[in-house]
């Protein structure tokens, strides 16, 4: 009884990696869509982010993380953090990195 599942699959074994690459095709697929869709957008709102966080100056309008509006009252640049006024006289540290968005760009520097 054995000996013709043998016969049959003997058959079948010389095609074998055929099926085995039409089998790796949609994952390959799967993973050039998703690094198209998922992969590179993020990639690149990463760069836009750090780039943004880069370029805040002394006077820009800034909205943080947890939806803090302020503005930009020092800045460091070998320092992560920035000073921000959020009330008249009332100052606090926000981390660079937890900056969402920069509304209105304050003035240039001035020189020392």
């Amino acid at each position: 009884m054995i000996t013709p599942a043998f016969a049959q699959g003997a058959g079948t074994a010389a095609a074998g990696g055929a099926d085995i690459a039409l089998q790796v095709v949609p994952f390959v697929l799967i993973f050039v869509i998703m690094y198209f869709l998922i992969l590179r957008p993020q990639q690149k709102r990463v760069k836009d982010h750090q780039a943004l966080v880069k370029n805040v100056r002394r006077d820009d309008t800034i909205v943080t993380n947890g939806g803090l509006i302020g503005r930009v009252v020092k800045v460091s640049d070998e320092a992560s953090e920035i000073e921000v006024e959020i009330a008249p006289n009332v100052r606090v540290k926000v981390v660079r990195t937890m900056i969402s968005e920069v509304r209105v760009k304050g003035g240039p520097v001035k020189a020392a």
